[in-house]
């Protein structure tokens, strides 16, 4: 069984990979990197992954970015814990593949816009006036689609849970808590229900708590906005 340590902070996409690695029942460490103290862009965290960002999978030492890949991986380490369809067709699973892509290329960026708008104008408080909305805008078919899907079933696969409901679950989580209009979702208020009530998630997120009771008791919380 390899070590495995993940680099994570609250609020962030290491929510979803927090949630694979709960979910395959396997032990593993977290590490809290303090982004309001820029530790992400220090030197030793450079060293792991010079892309600055999070989350970031220690296997043995050796770093795994991107959650793409760290949630395939685990997928592929622990097939057992069914955390994607399981299928000997390739082209069946290079669509899951392309699931995956599709939460961090489209949907993940788009969320950015609207819980991180200052990311893309120097005027902190303009904006929240103007990519917030666009974001927002942005957002809006992209979660219709999504809500469509969701008539099949309660998860992204239907019946079946998978690590894409992990990544849609982080999303929804953290575009609504600044804003992003629910009343229209009902089959996303379900998913993000019944996503609460997996043993995993729940453990994920409190080792996500017990990080944001140290980032407080340092100064270094910096609640969404």
């Amino acid at each position: 069984m390899p070590q495995l340590k993940l680099f994570v902070a609250p609020g962030t996409c290491a929510r979803a990979a927090t949630i694979a690695l709960e979910e395959t029942g396997v032990p593993f460490e977290t590490e809290l990197v303090r982004i309001a103290a820029n530790q992400q862009k220090s030197p030793e965290f450079l060293q792991l992954n010079p892309k600055g960002k999070v989350p970031t999978l220690l296997i043995d030492g050796v770093p795994l970015t991107e959650n793409v890949a760290i949630l395939s991986w685990l997928h592929r380490l622990f097939p057992d814990a069914a955390l994607l369809p399981q299928t000997s067709d390739p082209f069946e699973s290079i669509n899951h593949t392309g699931d995956l892509a599709f939460f961090a290329g489209t949907v993940h960026p788009t969320a950015t816009r609207i819980t991180m708008p200052m990311k893309f104008m120097s005027d902190v408080e303009k904006s929240f006036e103007l990519v917030r909305p666009n974001g927002m805008e942005a957002m809006m078919p992209i979660m219709q689609m999504i809500e469509e899907r969701l008539e099949d079933g309660p998860w992204w696969y239907g019946a079946e849970w998978s690590v894409v409901d992990a990544y849609l679950f982080w999303v929804w989580g953290r575009i609504t808590s600044v804003g992003f209009p629910d009343e229209n979702f009902p089959n996303l208020r379900r998913h993000f229900e019944l996503s609460n009530q997996r043993p995993a998630v729940q453990r994920a997120m409190k080792r996500e708590a017990e990080n944001v009771e140290i980032l407080k008791s340092e100064g270094l919380f910096r609640p969404p906005r």
